[in-house]
């Protein structure tokens, strides 16, 4: 192992040690604000509007943290950060929480001293290329100049796919995501890599999305979680709660539309317990009865969040696929409310 990167990681590690000792919960209520960690900018994602207001799927747990523990969704500082600075803006307690798209590994949750909340995007890395390469698999570009950006899971999955398949590439590295579309759309490199939900995003704005094409192969599995810092069960479990109640809702049909009538009390034991007119689950996690019912109610639950910002009506049109409710043949899972 490389002595820096070995260094580093242990400082790092006992840097987030040091900043979770305080409660991140007593920290937010006394600032009057979560500092959430998002990405620079990935349509559908996370990038700010018009106006400048942060929007999309990943915001929206930020936001929904801060509706849960704050009461109010807009009381959120968002920091961009790059593939580089995400895990020291965390470690560090420059920011409370980091929602963008970032892979759950061993090493990032052992080693590194994270903890993932949660999944809320199954993923997997893919290659984007001009179809006026002529290459309709990823096996096919022996030789060809990649743009890959630094400091993410990319980076060694692109190494093992090549080295696996016995073929040769030239890395372009970049920062960010934007650095890389900017890259590839120039032409310096023949293909960009990163996780195939972010290529569905930066090909919806390019010029001509038509002259694009998504290549077939998945190279790897990239659950995408928010994480906190270890040693602060209760932020996490807060963090944890609030991205399952989200699942949980969609699962039982509590919606943007019908939440404040099923949170006046139903026949369902669970969607009481969840929305707190039945039990205590709120003062378990040192918050109030209605935490759940105000986070679904910032952008409904997790199926009408995914629709909004980066489902197929949307420019993005990703299909559930992975992210569809265990129920429906996907992945998504919350354990019970009880």
């Amino acid at each position: 192992m490389n002595k820096t990167i070995f260094f580093g990681a242990l400082a790092t590690a006992a840097l987030a040690a040091g900043i979770a000792g305080a409660s991140t919960l007593d920290e937010v209520k006394a600032r009057g604000k979560l500092n959430c960690g998002v990405n620079t900018g990935v349509p559908g994602f996370a990038e700010p509007d018009a106006n400048g207001v942060w929007q999309g799927f990943d915001v929206a747990v930020c936001r929904a943290v801060a509706a849960a523990v704050l009461g109010d969704p807009t009381a959120v500082e968002f920091v961009p950060t790059t593939g580089k600075t995400r895990f020291t803006a965390l470690a560090s307690g420059e920011i409370d929480l980091l929602a963008r798209n970032t892979t759950w590994t061993f090493s990032r949750d052992v080693d590194l001293k994270f903890e993932f909340t949660g999944v809320n995007y199954y993923d997997g890395q893919g290659f984007i290329v001009n179809r006026n390469l002529g290459v309709s698999s990823a096996k096919e570009l022996d030789g060809a100049t990649i743009c890959i950006q630094t400091g993410t899971t990319t980076e060694l999955n692109l190494a093992d796919f090549f080295r696996g398949n016995g073929i040769s590439y030239e890395p372009v590295p970049v920062e960010t995501g934007a650095e890389g579309v900017q890259q590839y759309t120039a032409g310096a490199c023949d293909a960009y890599t990163t996780d195939a939900s972010g290529l569905a995003a930066q090909r919806a704005n390019f010029e001509d999305p038509t002259a694009h094409l998504i290549l077939p192969e998945i190279i790897s599995k990239e659950p995408l979680g928010p994480l906190v810092r270890h040693g602060d069960s209760e932020w996490a479990d807060i963090a944890r709660w609030t991205l399952n109640a989200l699942i949980a809702a969609e699962e039982l049909g509590v919606t943007s539309v019908n939440l404040a009538e099923l949170a006046a009390g139903t026949d369902n034991p669970e969607i009481n317990r969840l929305l707190g007119s039945e039990g205590d689950l709120g003062g378990m996690l040192g918050l109030d009865s209605d935490w759940a019912a105000r986070a679904i109610g910032v952008a409904g639950n997790y199926g009408e969040i995914f629709a909004n910002t980066i489902g197929e009506a949307t420019p993005i049109g990703l299909a559930r696929g992975l992210n569809a409710q265990w129920i429906n043949g996907g992945l998504l899972y919350s354990p019970p409310f009880r």
